[in-house]
């Protein structure tokens, strides 16, 4: 029988850096750019882009994209603030869309 050699990753799709685990992910019923995408509780080896208020599907939130920390591609975006209070559950998490990340050790 194969055992897993570490926990189940998600990586960026274009260079494999390793940017959150699965264990991370709170959602799959997000919305990208491109279509579907994951709400995470944390990433990692990402970059974050500039602070912008960005009118999205559940109203006005301030965001920052997500950079992939070796290559730079566009992953997704960290909430940083949500001005509807049923939204503010988002504050501090991280969308990453499902078409720029594969799985790995699954």
């Amino acid at each position: 029988m194969g055992e897993l050699v570490g926990p189940r990753l998600y990586s960026c799709y274009k260079c494999k850096n390793h940017v959150s685990l699965h264990d991370d992910i709170i959602s799959k019923e997000f919305q990208g750019r491109n279509g579907r995408a994951f709400l995470f509780s944390h990433v990692m080896n990402i970059v974050l882009g500039v602070k912008e208020d960005r009118q999205l599907m559940t109203g006005l939130h301030t965001v920052a994209d997500i950079h992939c920390g070796d290559c730079h591609e566009l992953l997704g975006w960290k909430y940083e603030r949500a001005y509807d209070s049923t939204q503010k559950y988002k504050e501090g998490k991280f969308i990453l869309e499902k078409s720029k990340i594969v799985k790995e050790n699954w």
